[in-house]
């Protein structure tokens, strides 16, 4: 023991010097400090990259947004063509000039066959006011009338916002780019866009841009070619950058290409400001008519600017600081281990006289080996008779010493089927005979090179029992072969445990068997590696993955899952291991053989081992709740009686209006419709006639509304019409052909209806209530004046 020195914490030897531990603890501490400035550096990238992500998403929607906006304005303005005739110049304006919202122009297109020219050139002429001829460019760019062709497509109406210098009477089949936009749009319901074409008499920032074109079809002739064309002139810098921040605060460079092209794709729009040096972007394709467009979005200096973090420099600064401040701690306390070393060393000699008294104590050991009544311990000869029997042996197996030592052999103590059966499969093993009193040691070839093995012992009555025996060989103090030791312990106890817990495992897959849905467990390391512990029979027809597979690895399950769905599982899955709070979801998985199926899951979290998560919970199918839940939402904002929508639907999509028009400064408006005397027709031809005089009103209004429009029953003969995007005056004209179309046809057993109308626009801070009391004010006006009139808005 002289010759050991102490070493401090179990690890620095006290010889060192004091110098060299503080530089160890600088060192190690500096090491620390590394790490954890490279983890807060890693933390702060993936922030970076979740903000992008929230912030590039968000600019997706509303670019998709407004591309759908588009799709609908003209898809309203086809409608208004298809449902009407003979649409006047001031018509036209009058229906297209609120949709120019960000939208260049809007342009209307008849067909005009060759024999029918002149008659048209004269007719638009007294129509427009203006002398008005089919042309086209010529190779100069200079206009010239349009050659003999045996039909055309002529600009009629034009709505742009620079109304001076318009394009009147060209016709569209002049030009390829224009052509081919109207051979792909050849179909009811249809529509095309142009690939990129320079555009006539607009802004030069804005020339670059697409068309849409929509056909139009007579209901005289509705599988015949197109009466003519609908068409949006659109500019991608319009259309994008409209409502955006301006370059230098904007936090994202967005850029919009052209798909179309064959060789290269054309930028259709850049915003302009310079991307920020980071490994991050954005790729998504945006869809508009017939043609598909990429969007990249990468990060701006400006979003770079705004999500700086100093969190680096302060983790190095403290960690310096506090290794430093370690390092001198060390310092002193080494020293001061060091000047006691030597009163220790003096103090050893003491321990020496101890030396003997270990010896003693080794002595004593044996003797508390033999004392243990749990574990049998016995030793024999090298031929195998017992030399060595404790009271552990005599209370297991019955013995006495006297009766076990020097008369009782090891192999005595075992049934002697077993070890002749073992004896066999050893003998087949190494080539050779092996004894049945060979059998137990044949394994045991040099210290500690047994392994413990299960073997049926006798005891002294004859019964049986089964028990965990480890032999070894006892070797002298020369290293020589001298014997064996026994150690025996009863496992019947255990092994009951395990046939009993083996039973409930087959009792556990019976129930889940009957259970609906699927019973598991799910672990997630913290690698991020996952998999399913447990997976009863019912997650097969769940996920339609098979069991052992996702006992290793549960990635097949993620894939199952619905991509729209997918982002917000994994986000719940964190959640729930971060927090050890229940999870509880309800997603959408894709099955080869059931297709697409609702899934419930619920599950309870808890720390497993080596910091992994575990959860124990349930999975089933609710596809068919689901189907239910959809039925009821459709009936609840339905009027059974007229198939429109309900006053509920109408007060949620009022809602919806009033706060776009409030953001996006948009026009709205309202009309409100009463069926005069329509208790008379209920009391004079009975309710039966009155519910058909109510749908018949619904579907004569119903076929001159614009698509965005939203037509509602608010109860009993009350009626209301939503106008997004429409000013006062607007919905008075609307409401003037909803009267002429209400009062112009009668109704079959009735006669004419009629009915009141009122008309109110949204007026700046003005809310819900407010806006339908005026309404509902010219409602009241028209049926003081008379009734069977359109009221306007009242101040």
């Amino acid at each position: 023991m002289s010759r050991v020195r102490a070493k401090m914490f179990g690890l620095i030897s006290e010889a060192l010097s004091a110098w060299a531990v503080a530089l160890f603890a600088l060192v190690a501490g500096g090491l620390l400090t590394a790490a954890l400035a490279f983890a807060a550096h890693a933390f702060y990238k993936q922030q970076l990259r979740q903000r992008f992500e929230l912030l590039a998403s968000e600019r997706y929607s509303r670019i998709a947004e407004r591309f759908e906006d588009q799709e609908q304005r003209l898809d309203g303005l086809r409608r208004f063509f298809t449902y009407s005739s003979d649409i006047l110049p001031e018509e036209f304006d009058g229906y297209a000039r609120p949709l120019l919202h960000r939208t260049q122009a809007y342009s209307w297109a008849p067909r005009v066959e060759a024999d029918e020219r002149d008659a048209f050139e004269r007719r638009a002429s007294t129509w427009l006011g203006r002398p008005y001829q089919i042309r086209d460019f010529d190779a100069q760019g200079l206009w010239q009338a349009s050659p003999s062709r045996a039909f055309y497509y002529p600009v009629l109406y034009t709505q742009a916002t620079r109304q001076h210098d318009q394009p009147y009477g060209l016709d569209l089949r002049s030009q390829p780019q224009r052509q081919d936009a109207l051979d792909r749009a050849t179909t009811p319901g249809s529509l095309a866009v142009s690939s990129p074409l320079d555009m006539i008499d607009v802004e030069p920032a804005y020339t670059r841009g697409l068309l849409i074109v929509a056909p139009v079809f007579t209901a005289s002739a509705p599988s015949g070619p197109p009466a003519g064309y609908v068409m949006a002139l659109l500019s991608m810098r319009q259309l994008i950058g409209e409502g955006l921040p301006t370059a230098s605060d904007d936090n994202l460079v967005v850029r919009i290409l052209d798909l179309s092209g064959s060789q290269s794709h054309e930028t259709l729009y850049d915003s302009g400001n310079l991307s920020a040096p980071l490994p991050l972007t954005s790729s998504q394709l945006l869809h508009l008519a017939d043609h598909h467009y990429q969007l990249d979005i990468r990060p701006s200096e400006a979003f770079l600017q705004a999500n700086r973090s100093s969190a680096v420099f302060t983790v190095t600064l403290l960690g310096g600081l506090l290794s430093l401040l370690l390092s001198a701690l060390l310092y002193s306390l080494f020293s001061q281990r060091q000047r006691a070393l030597t009163l220790v060393e003096q103090r050893t000699a003491a321990l020496r006289v101890s030396e003997q008294s270990l010896r003693e104590t080794h002595n004593q050991l044996r003797s508390v080996l033999d004392a243990a009544t749990q574990v049998a311990i016995i030793a024999t000869s090298l031929r195998g008779v017992i030399s060595t029997f404790n009271a552990g042996a005599q209370r297991m197996l019955g013995y006495s010493a006297d009766e076990a030592l020097g008369h009782l052999a090891l192999e005595d103590l075992v049934q002697p089927d077993e070890l002749r059966q073992r004896a066999h499969a050893l003998s087949l093993r190494y080539g050779r005979e092996i004894t049945a009193g060979q059998a137990m040691f044949a394994e045991t070839v040099q210290e500690g090179a047994g392994v413990p093995g299960e073997w049926t012992l006798v005891r002294k009555d004859g019964s049986h029992l089964l028990a965990n025996m480890l032999v070894t060989a006892v070797l002298d103090e020369q290293g020589l072969w001298v014997g064996y030791l026994a150690i025996c312990i009863d496992v019947t106890e255990r092994r009951r445990v395990h046939e009993a817990l083996a039973a409930r495992d087959r009792l556990l897959e019976k129930l889940s068997a009957e259970v609906p849905g699927g019973i598991y467990q799910y672990r997630l390391d913290a690698d991020g590696h996952s998999c399913f512990p447990y997976a009863s029979a019912g997650l097969l027809d769940i996920y339609e993955v098979d069991l052992q597979l996702l006992r290793q690895d549960a990635s097949k399950v993620f894939e199952r899952i619905h991509p729209d769905d997918l982002d917000r599982v994994r986000r719940s899955v964190r959640e729930s291991a971060v927090r050890l709070t229940p999870w509880r979801e309800e997603y959408r998985v894709c099955l080869p053989r059931a297709g697409l199926r609702w899934v419930r899951g619920e599950a309870t979290p808890e720390i497993g081992e080596e910091g992994c998560t575990l959860w124990h919970g349930y999975l089933t199918d609710i596809s068919d709740l689901k189907r239910v839940e959809e039925e009821l939402r459709a009936l609840s904002v339905t009027d059974v009686l007229t198939g429109i929508h309900n006053r509920r639907y109408f007060q949620e999509r009022l809602k919806v209006e009033l706060e776009r028009a409030q953001r996006d400064d948009l026009d709205l408006a309202v009309i409100m419709l009463d069926i005069d005397h329509f208790k008379c027709i209920n009391d004079q031809f009975g309710h039966a006639v009155g519910d058909r005089v109510l749908r018949s009103l619904c579907q004569r209004i119903g076929h001159r509304l614009r698509r965005t429009d939203v037509f509602c029953r608010l109860g009993g003969e009350e009626f209301m019409v939503l106008c997004p995007g429409s000013n006062a005056e607007q919905a008075r004209k609307l409401a003037l052909e909803l009267w002429q179309g209400v009062r112009g046809v009668p109704v079959e057993g009735v006669g004419r209806v009629t009915a009141s109308f009122g008309v109110a626009g949204w007026r700046v801070g003005e809310g819900a209530d407010a806006l339908l009391l005026r309404a509902d004010a010219g409602v009241y006006a028209a049926k003081q004046a008379g009734r069977d009139r359109v009221e306007a808005e009242l101040p």
